[in-house]
Parts: structure tokens; C-alpha cells; sequence
């Protein structure tokens, strides 16, 4: 048996949410639920691909962590890019989204792609370049995305490289 869904007013504090005549309570103290239909598309974006943030500074307060969605349309891959000092874990919900980084620890750096199904996750270090592709040539791949940082850093790059175990994060 599972509970109706919440609407604003109701659930476990309806006392919290804005009513007339009564003040807002702060944004931390409180649970936030958040609509798959509200999830805001004002955050960093790389091309190919559609970011939408559901847990963010901006959204609810957050301090320490964004999460949102990504969404690959068919045959699309997005541009080069990393996510600067977050850390980012990617749970795979449909489709078959594929992974490319550069990995230099052999003799040559050599391109590697991680091919993923839903269920799957991935774990993307601060600052290693890859990109999302979506090699289905009819369905969308979507994610969800966390990381360890309040917004969704993204830094878009020309080409991919090895981060190499010397690299800098200046």
C-alpha cells in the first residue's frame, strides 16, 4: 500500500508550507519535495545534452550537494567537459548511455567508453574530462545525476584528455 502523493499543504508539516497570513519556515528546517514536473532548467548546461536541477542551493537551500537530471537525445553526444572540484555519481534510468573519458595509464593514452543500462553507476572524479554520448538512434537516455558541490559546475573543454596522475587542479 503506498500513501497519495503530498501537495503543497498537506503531508507530514502542513504548517510549513507558505499559507496566508503565516510566514514561510526556513528553508532548512524543513523536508522539500520536488515535483518530476518542476525540476528547474536554469543551470549549467553542456551542449547535447539537457541538465535540470531538482536539489540545489537555489532550490531548496542545499549546502553541500546538487542533484538533478540529464537528459541525452537520441544519437547525441554532448561536448567535452568536466565538473571541476565535485565530485558527481550518475545513476543510469533509461536507456544506454555511453561514458568516454582518456585513461593514461598504459604506454598510450587510449579512449575509454563505458557503456552503461539502467540500474547502472557511474563515478566521475573533480576534474576528469569525459562526455555523454547516446548512440540510440530512437530512445532519450536519461540520469540522475548527485554531486558534491551546492550547484552543477560544468566546464566545457575543446577536446578530451588525461587528467594523468601528476595534473593540477589550478
Amino acid at each position: 500500500m503506498s500513501e497519495p502523493l503530498t501537495t503543497p499543504g498537506e503531508g507530514f508539516h502542513p504548517h510549513l508550507h507558505d499559507a496566508p497570513g503565516r510566514p514561510a519556515a526556513p528553508l532548512r528546517t524543513r523536508l522539500h519535495h520536488i515535483r518530476a514536473d518542476a525540476l528547474d532548467g536554469d543551470t549549467a548546461q553542456t551542449g547535447g545534452m539537457r541538465r535540470f536541477s531538482a536539489v540545489s542551493g537555489k532550490t531548496v537551500g542545499s549546502e553541500k550537494l546538487w542533484m538533478g537530471q540529464t537528459h541525452v537525445a537520441p544519437s547525441t553526444a554532448s561536448s567535452d567537459h568536466h565538473h571541476g572540484e565535485s565530485e558527481t555519481a550518475i545513476h543510469v534510468v533509461s536507456g544506454h548511455p555511453e561514458f568516454v573519458f582518456v585513461d593514461d595509464s598504459g604506454d598510450e593514452p587510449e579512449e575509454v567508453r563505458l557503456r552503461t543500462s539502467p540500474g547502472d553507476y557511474i563515478f566521475v572524479p573533480p576534474f576528469v574530462p569525459h562526455r555523454e554520448e547516446n548512440p540510440d538512434p530512437t530512445e532519450e537516455a536519461v540520469v540522475v545525476i548527485a554531486r558534491s558541490t551546492q550547484e552543477a559546475i560544468v566546464v566545457n573543454l575543446p577536446r578530451l584528455y588525461a587528467l594523468g596522475a601528476d595534473a593540477t587542479t589550478d
